[in-house]
C-alpha cells in the first residue's frame, strides 16, 4: 500500500498488435521509405536508445533485404538532450553510429511518439554526430497526443488511447513475446 491508501496499480494488458502484424507493418514501412527516398543511397538508420533501436535494426533489415545493399544501423542516446530529465553531471553517451551522418539521409527511429519530446531531443543529440542532408522520422506507433510541433514521416500505426493508457512495444527474443500491448493501471484504495 502507498501513502495515500492505495493498493499498488494492477494492469489490464490488451494486444494491439501481435508479432505477425508487427512484421508485416515493419515490412510495409521499409518499402514505404525506399520508395520515398527513390533507392538506399545515402540512407542511414538511427534508432532512439532503448525502445527505437530494436524498431530500427528491423527496418535497416528490411531494407537491406528489399534493396540488396546494407543500410548502415546505429543508436543514439538522448537522455542528456531530454528537457523534461533533471540534468546528470556523470552522463555517459551510450550512442553508437558507426558510420558518418555528414550529408546521409538519415531515417531517425522510435517506437511510440506521443508529446514529440524525445524526438526533439534525438535531433539535438543527432547534430552532435555531423550534419546530416536530410532527416526523416519514422515510429512504429503514432499515440497523437503533440506537445511540440514534431510529425512523422513514416508511421506503422495510428492508436488512440486515453491518456491514463500507456503503449508497450514488446520486442522479445522468441515470436511469441513480440506485441503492442497498451496497458491501463486502476488502483484500489482504502479511504
Amino acid at each position: 500500500m502507498n501513502p495515500k491508501g492505495c493498493y499498488n496499480e494492477v494492469e489490464m494488458a490488451e494486444v494491439r498488435l501481435d508479432a505477425a502484424d508487427i512484421r508485416r507493418t515493419l515490412g510495409r514501412m521499409a518499402h514505404q521509405i525506399l520508395e520515398y527516398c527513390k533507392g538506399a543511397e545515402d540512407l542511414v538508420v538511427v534508432g532512439v536508445l532503448r525502445r527505437g533501436f530494436p524498431v530500427a535494426k528491423r527496418l535497416a533489415f528490411s531494407m537491406t533485404q528489399i534493396e540488396g545493399v546494407t543500410i548502415p544501423c546505429g543508436s543514439l542516446d538522448v537522455r542528456a538532450y531530454r528537457d523534461d530529465l533533471p540534468p546528470q553531471a556523470e552522463m555517459k553517451d551510450e550512442s553508437e553510429i558507426p558510420f558518418s551522418v555528414e550529408g546521409k539521409t538519415v531515417l531517425l527511429v522510435d517506437e511510440v511518439i506521443q508529446t514529440g519530446r524525445t524526438i526533439r531531443a534525438a535531433l539535438d543529440a543527432l547534430f552532435h554526430h555531423g550534419r546530416p542532408k536530410k532527416v526523416l522520422l519514422a515510429v512504429l506507433i503514432d499515440r497523437d497526443a503533440r506537445e511540440l510541433p514534431i510529425q512523422p514521416d513514416f508511421v506503422g500505426k495510428y492508436l488512440e488511447v486515453s491518456p491514463e493508457e500507456k503503449i508497450e512495444v514488446r520486442l522479445g527474443e522468441s515470436e511469441s513475446e513480440e506485441a503492442v500491448v497498451v496497458t491501463k493501471g486502476t488502483a484500489s484504495c482504502i479511504f
